[in-house]
Parts: structure tokens; sequence; C-alpha cells
């Protein structure tokens, strides 16, 4: 009998134990997906703080050069926003080069080469911007989930702002383009 229990009581320790191994990992994991993200959104952020001023200088709608000029003041919070992010969950705010958002600005680059000035680069210009403003808002919707699911909560509020901002330079490109192009069919 004494031989039964000892068998018994191990199996159910270890598995108690493999559990809650299992958990930690997964929460180290979890945290280090987070870590990654918060570095590949933080380039991002810094390199279009440096990309929007040159689709400002090739838009020729006023409508969309006010609006990419409001959000490049948007987006200059949202990088001082990312830096409290890391001092908030106790990292190091280092960016890690995001290849998507470079393949995206890259892209956006040779739309501005290759279309001739006026209504068509525009329109190009407003594609490559929600092309981008897709990528953060699936990023940051991401990094937001990460930090409640992480209990960071503080990190979250700060993230979601951007993501609400990032929602919201989406739909004001969304109008323009209605307006931009239609203003040119007419």
């Amino acid at each position: 009998m004494k031989s039964t229990e000892k068998t018994n009581s191990p199996a159910k320790s270890n598995g108690n134990s493999t559990k809650m191994k299992t958990i930690k990992s997964d929460h180290e994991q979890l945290l280090k997906f987070f870590e990654d993200g918060l570095k590949d959104i933080y380039w991002a952020e810094k390199a279009l703080v440096k990309a929007i001023p040159k689709m400002i200088k090739n838009a020729t709608a006023e409508e969309l050069k006010e609006g990419l000029t409001n959000h490049l003041a948007e987006t200059e919070e949202q990088v001082k926003r990312v830096e409290e992010a890391f001092a908030a969950a106790n990292l190091n705010a280092v960016a890690k080069k995001c290849e998507a958002m470079a393949g995206l600005i890259k892209e956006a680059e040779e739309i501005m080469a290759e279309c001739e000035e006026g209504v068509m680069r525009d329109a190009g210009i407003i594609a490559a911007a929600q092309k981008v403003e897709h990528y953060e808002i699936a990023t940051y919707g991401t990094l937001t989930a990460y930090a409640q699911i992480l209990g960071m909560h503080d990190v979250a509020d700060l993230l979601h702002q951007n993501l609400a901002e990032e929602k919201a330079a989406d739909e004001k490109l969304t109008e323009i383009t209605s307006d931009v192009v239609a203003m040119q069919e007419a």
C-alpha cells in the first residue's frame, strides 16, 4: 500500500509541476512576442516620422497635405507613447528594424517616383499610407491584447491610444480619397 501511495503522489506532483512550467513558459513566450512587437513598432513609427514628410512634399491636394501633416504630429506623439510603454513595462526602449514597414515605405517611395504629379500620385500616396495604417492597426491591436493578458494595463492604455489614432487616420484617408479622386473625375 505504501508503494502505491508513493507512485501516485509523485505523478500528481509531476503533473501539476508540468502544468505550471507550461504556464510559465507560455507567459515568457508571450512576453517575448510582446517585447519584439514593441521594438518592431518603435522602429516603424520612427521610420514614418522620416517618411511622412516625403509624402507631404510629393502630395498636390491641399487636403491630403493637411491630413498627412496632422498625422505626422500624431506619429511623433505615438513614438513618445511607445517609449512610455517600454518604461511602464520595465523594458529598454530599443528599436528593431521592421521589415514589413521598411517594405511599405519602399513601396510608397516607388509610387511617388513612378506616378506623374497630380491626382494619380495623390491616389498612390493615399493607397500607400492606408497600407501603413492597416499594418499599424494590426500591430497595435495585437500588442494591446498582449499587454492586457500580461496584466500591463497602463501599457495597454498607451498602446490603445495609438490604435485609436491609427484607425482615425485610416478613416480620414478614405474620406480624402473620395474627395481628391472625385474632384478630378468631375
